[in-house]
């Protein structure tokens, strides 16, 4: 599989990543899931603390044992929380961060992480704290580079212009085209995307929209509604065929 440079780091993570949040609570599922990524030339897992409540990085550090030296590990803080209490509280804290990297670099099995990322973030936040948290935490070796999981146009600008963020994860795909208007301003400064969701919930996939969710079958996706989505889809197979799925981008660089 071919890869791309994220950013301007070091990283060459393959075009197409394992995004880990759904692989599940049951190890010897989740391991066949990542293992067969690994088979097909997969080398970028993404994952983050608030999945399963750190269960989902301890499975991946399992399954990557002897491995770890081959793989680019995605991971992701911000979000707290108390393991087997519900929900979660938003805290972007230098403190935060500090004992968040220490938790998953244990759950991982690893004594580093490849791209730490921001799991959300407002404008409200204290920024330059978050990003010296970060900017510490790379001069210790604990984490290579650093970039952040939003949406908002204006907390990325912010990001841009004060940190050295390498990468901006974001949904994005042919039904929702709403990240394209800071895809500029990434590119002139060598900042890539990740995109999350580029097969929008297997809409854009040769999966029957008849085999979807109920939830998609009854109140469509984004702002399409069902029947759009089926004139939609034969649109696309009529213009564009297997082409289509063969081009869908996880990794923008």
């Amino acid at each position: 599989m071919n890869k791309r440079q994220l950013g301007r780091s070091d990283l060459f993570v393959s075009e197409i990543g394992l995004g880990c949040m759904n692989i599940g609570t049951n190890v010897s599922e989740a391991q066949r899931t990542i293992e067969t990524a690994l088979d097909n030339g997969i080398n970028y897992l993404d994952t983050a603390d608030l999945y399963d409540q750190g269960v989902n990085e301890e499975i991946i550090g399992e399954v990557i044992k002897g491995k770890r030296q081959d793989l680019i590990i995605a991971t992701k803080a911000g979000n707290k929380f108390e393991k087997g209490k519900q929900g979660w509280s938003w805290d972007p804290s230098k403190k935060h961060i500090q004992q968040a990297v220490k938790d998953s670099l244990r759950r991982l099995q690893t004594d580093y992480i490849d791209l730490y990322q921001l799991h959300g973030g407002t404008i409200e936040d204290n920024i330059d704290e978050t990003i010296e948290a970060f900017e510490e935490l790379k001069t210790e070796g604990v984490i290579r580079h650093y970039g952040i999981s939003s949406i908002r146009p204006n907390v990325i600008r912010e990001y841009v212009k004060r940190s050295s963020i390498v990468s901006v994860m974001m949904q994005y795909s042919l039904l929702d085209r709403r990240p394209e208007e800071v895809f500029p301003l990434l590119a002139e400064n060598q900042i890539s995307v990740v995109a999350r969701g580029p097969v929008a919930k297997g809409i854009l996939t040769n999966r029957p929209l008849s085999d979807m969710s109920e939830t998609i079958q009854e109140k469509g996706y984004l702002n399409y509604n069902y029947d759009e989505l089926v004139s939609l889809r034969h649109s696309l197979n009529k213009k564009f065929g297997e082409k289509l799925y063969s081009r869908l981008p996880f990794i923008i660089a």
